[in-house]
């Protein structure tokens, strides 16, 4: 599976491992009667004309496994872990299918190669942050999500292979780069616990950040060049 580390200038893709820190954070819930979510929801295909574009899509260990932490700050209080990889997966999966003729999700070094001299680019998503509220917090009954993202569009012919089998690119290797945030709440009357507030909250914001990629993708100017050349390619 692909891997990009962001610990670095350089991203590193490689097979996936697993997280040990997730261990940690599940004994630790376990422990202290902590709150756990892991996000679900529906996800339709977006109704939009696709675009000529054969996209690959890279997501980084960090996006395919995404979850946000927060530590209880008092007694009366709990730790929260809302795990949201498998959901942002599964979402911009059914997203981009529904905007470009065609989407390969880059699961190994073999398929990059396979695939290469057929992909017009390649999308790299990043969670840069992700906040929530709920009403301990803020004293109004209302449950909100924030998120963040990042987004790289890069060449596949930047991406580099080694001896040992990990793929490389430098961040300065990209056709485009931009941020996108997105946002959802919910209000708690309608659900029966915080838990499914937060989930609720999070999968608004899923399809906020999905109509706000589809509105704004064209817009980013590196992108905009791009995607005429590679219109006009596909012609």
């Amino acid at each position: 599976m692909v891997v990009l580390s962001l610990a670095s200038t350089t991203f590193v893709l490689n097979h996936w491992r697993p997280i040990a820190s997730l261990l940690t954070l599940l004994t630790l819930l376990s422990g202290c009667g902590g709150k756990q979510v892991v996000v679900e929801g529906n996800f339709p295909k977006p109704l939009i004309e696709p675009l000529p574009i054969t996209l690959g899509v890279a997501y980084p260990p960090a996006f395919a496994n995404h979850e946000f932490f927060d530590e209880a700050k008092g007694r009366k209080e709990s730790d929260w872990l809302v795990k949201t990889g498998a959901a942002q997966v599964e979402f911009w999966n059914i997203m981009l299918g529904g905007m470009f003729d065609q989407v390969v999700v880059l699961t190994s070094d073999e398929q990059l190669h396979k695939w290469e001299d057929k992909l017009d680019a390649v999308l790299v998503p990043v969670v840069d942050d992700l906040q929530y509220t709920i009403p301990l917090y803020t004293n109004v009954k209302v449950y909100e999500v924030w998120m963040r993202y990042r987004f790289r569009l890069v060449q596949a012919s930047d991406i580099h292979d080694h001896e040992d089998g990990s793929l490389t690119y430098h961040p300065s290797q990209h056709i485009a780069e931009w941020t996108l945030t997105a946002y959802g709440k919910t209000p708690t009357a309608f659900l029966k616990s915080d838990e499914d507030a937060v989930n609720q909250a999070a999968v608004v914001a899923l399809r906020d950040a999905g109509a706000n990629f589809a509105t704004s993708f064209g817009r980013v100017p590196e992108v905009a060049a791009w995607l005429d050349a590679a219109v006009e390619d596909a012609l």
